[in-house]
């Protein structure tokens, strides 16, 4: 087991009670898959558009790929950065590395050079893996650049065409399959980002053990198996569709992953009909984007049993209206990557279903709903979240100052979620309490764009808040306070934004000018006030 600075592991003690309980069974992510794939080697595995691959084919994949990441130059212990888009390399890449204990940092399609360049440097990666359509701008100029300025990163390796200099195909580095580098599920397996809150993202470090406990866990309260048909809208890397049950329950439960591109109605209609899929996640924007065009749709979605909602809160009317307007059950999923999932049971009452965000996976997951002071509140009073289990971190990656603040003496994780807890022990999430956005589920730490805008030569303070939006649930404003003689426009402050390679979903939606921000008696920024005069 890692004992050093960089990663916290869980107490001894406690790790032999989580092995007792039969919860960490010692076996790697790839092993699960192993065994799978050696009870059904001709069962489908994973759709990609045109291709098709079984388990055996998925598993010569994994293995002549990790031979050909080793052949490039990669060790056991390295870390890289990963970032592709809903096709089967994705996978192929993620259970490669992890055969051979090269740890991914498992980067969205939607960051750009800024969010990139730290998570390299951060984590000293060796390599960057990426799609040609990763991000809005060429990525191969980001490849190049992320070469030449990250003193760590060796190769560029791309899904398309090999590039200038140390840029690879990923299809070129096909070699002998080599063997199973030996690891301990003890070990980090990989690295998701946290929805961070004072910054960059920070780097989540999960263990095999863990991580297949959660997978394994939710296979069993969703009832994931072998006709399971899963489809995978959302992105790839995110850990709702990877682990909630996602993906890699499906792949672990022997099941199909029908992958697309995009969340669009029009085209995840169409494979649900071509490829009879029965399962889906979906954040609410996208849920209710799919209800609507149902009322119009032409295409057969009746194989559909299920669909799960989180990344944000779903409203308790659209819960209500979702299993009639798509003709399917429906399952709230409230959870975060640093571990705790909840979620509704196929069996809980309408209202349970509507009107709560479900209950933990393990009956080890330990919950505390405390004040601002720290003391827990009473039952059903609202209170910020506390937890610890068998899936949960206990700190955050090369983050010994900001754990301090996350993680209290004894291992809880404070989640900055603020909610109420029923006698029955399901979860209301009814706010946040640390200065986050959550934008359709994408996460927007407010102090990074802060910073970002401060940079600006005309800029004199700035502060960037939520406000109400019907379909996304909330929306980014940049409040300005200009220097005296600046005229800017919220063209120039966006186009700003973008050369600085913020990711497009943190540039603020609206944009408004003042005199002069609001402050509170000791003198930071009032953004309760700010939210008061601009959420209307």
């Amino acid at each position: 087991m890692m004992m050093n600075h960089e990663y916290t592991p869980w107490p001894d003690d406690i790790s032999s009670k989580y092995r007792d309980l039969g919860y960490w069974q010692d076996q790697t992510l790839y092993d699960h898959l192993h065994t799978i794939a050696s009870s059904s080697p001709d069962a489908l595995a994973i759709c990609c558009g045109d291709n098709t691959y079984s388990y055996k084919e998925l598993l010569e994949r994994i293995h002549q790929l990790a031979g050909g990441f080793i052949k490039l130059g990669l060790q056991p212990g390295d870390n890289v950065v990963l970032q592709i888009n809903n096709t089967a390399e994705f996978y192929f890449s993620f259970f490669a590395l992890t055969f051979k204990g090269i740890k991914p940092v498992l980067a969205l399609p939607a960051h750009r050079y800024l969010e990139l360049s730290y998570f390299c440097d951060h984590a000293r990666a060796r390599a960057y893996i990426f799609s040609e359509h990763a991000s809005g701008e060429t990525a191969q100029n980001i490849a190049s650049q992320l070469l030449e300025n990250c003193t760590t990163v060796d190769f560029a390796i791309t899904t398309g065409e090999a590039g200038k200099g140390h840029v690879h195909s990923l299809k070129n580095l096909i070699a002998e399959p080599c063997a199973k580098q030996t690891t301990t599920a003890d070990n980090v397996a990989f690295f998701q980002l946290s929805g961070g809150t004072t910054g960059t993202p920070k780097l989540i470090p999960r263990t095999h053990n863990d991580y297949a406990y959660s997978i394994l866990g939710s296979n069993s309260i969703c009832q994931f198996n072998q006709d399971t048909r899963y489809l995978c809208t959302l992105p790839a890397a995110h850990n709702f569709p990877l682990s909630s049950p996602g993906a890699l329950g499906t792949l672990f439960a022997g099941g199909c992953v029908i992958l697309s591109l995009d969340g669009s109605p029009e085209l995840n209609f169409s494979l649900i009909e071509q490829h009879k899929v029965n399962t889906c996640a979906l954040v609410p924007p996208l849920a209710l984007l799919w209800m609507q065009y149902a009322q119009s749709a032409t295409q057969d979605i009746s194989s559909l049993n299920l669909i799960q909602v989180g990344g944000a809160k779903l409203s308790e009317s659209a819960a209500r209206k979702l299993p009639s307007a798509l003709g399917c059950n429906l399952q709230q999923v409230f959870g975060m990557a640093e571990g705790l999932v909840n979620y509704t049971r196929l069996d809980d009452p309408v209202d349970v279903i509507t009107r709560t965000q479900g209950r933990p996976i393990s009956e080890h997951d330990e919950i505390l709903i405390v004040d601002e002071e720290g003391t827990p509140v009473s039952l059903g009073e609202e209170g910020l979240l506390m937890t610890r289990g068998p899936y949960t971190i206990r700190g955050y990656y090369k983050a010994p100052e900001h754990n301090q603040h996350s993680f209290t003496v004894d291992g809880f994780y404070a989640t900055g979620d603020l909610v109420r807890q029923t006698a029955e022990g399901n979860i209301i999430v009814t706010g946040r309490e640390k200065d986050q956005i959550n934008r359709g589920g994408e996460k927007i730490a407010t102090e990074e764009i802060e910073n970002i805008l401060l940079k600006h030569d005309d800029i004199h303070d700035a502060a960037l808040i939520g406000v109400p939006d019907k379909c996304l649930g909330e929306k980014s404003c940049a409040v300005i306070v200009c220097n005296t003689s600046a005229n800017l426009k919220p063209v120039a402050i966006k186009k700003f934004l973008y050369s600085q390679g913020v990711a497009e979903y943190k540039i603020p939606d609206y944009i408004k000018f003042c005199q002069q921000l609001p402050k509170t008696s000791v003198g930071k920024i009032n953004k309760k006030a700010l939210r008061a005069e601009y959420s209307t």
